[in-house]
């Protein structure tokens, strides 16, 4: 049975890359660290008391300092390979995709370039889902897909739809110019940054900026 089901499977992917395992597991701490940094930036700000606000202060900054030093050798780590290296590169090239989105990609994404717009755009929780009925048309949403690269996509498309990258601007435009909300549009520009970064991956060429028509 497994003979024969394997012989009627058209498309075969490479098994996972575990070298980036690893890489996963400290991001994850990294991302923690930044999550602790927002819980004492929020103790700050309703905190009254000048001397707990100071220690909070302080803690802040100690915590930046190791942030900014895992990050720096988690970048230094991917780069001792080279096909990671230059993968990395390209989905940076990518106009709005910073380093920090660029490493959440390629570390929680190994997919990427391997697989349709369609495909990566599902498995990111931002391939948009019907919730028809009989003759009830219901408003399409995104769902499921990975949470943590999602969000970097999320900070990402935001900066990226008002200044960085002439495509978003345009589609942010676009979009909010007939109707849809604020938030429709951005999950609409983050799946089209992905794709934009799926597609410069497969290509293996640089992203080059182009003004829309």
């Amino acid at each position: 049975m497994i003979a024969a089901c394997a012989t009627e499977t058209r498309v075969v992917h490479a098994p996972p890359d575990p070298r980036l395992a690893a890489f996963a597991m400290h991001l994850t701490v990294i991302e923690q660290i930044t999550q602790d940094i927002v819980c004492f930036k929020t103790r700050c700000e309703t905190c009254r008391d000048p001397r707990l606000r100071q220690i909070w202060q302080d803690r802040i900054l100690q915590f930046k300092a190791v942030l900014k030093a895992e990050f720096a050798i988690l970048v230094q780590a991917i780069r001792q390979h080279a096909d990671l290296a230059r993968r990395l590169d390209l989905i940076e090239s990518v106009n709005g995709v910073g380093l920090r989105t660029a490493v959440a990609i390629l570390v929680r994404m190994p997919e990427i370039g391997r697989v349709s717009r369609e495909h990566i755009a599902s498995l990111a929780g931002l391939a948009p889902f019907d919730d028809d009925s009989a003759e009830r048309v219901g408003a399409r949403h995104i769902r499921d897909g990975r949470a943590r690269v999602r969000s970097s996509l999320f900070a990402a498309a935001l900066a990226a739809s008002f200044r960085w990258n002439a495509k978003l601007i345009a589609l942010y435009r676009r979009l909010t110019a007939a109707g849809k909300p604020h938030k429709v549009a951005l999950v609409a520009c983050a799946r089209k940054m992905l794709i934009f970064v799926n597609t410069v991956v497969q290509r293996g060429t640089p992203w080059v900026e182009q003004q829309p028509a």
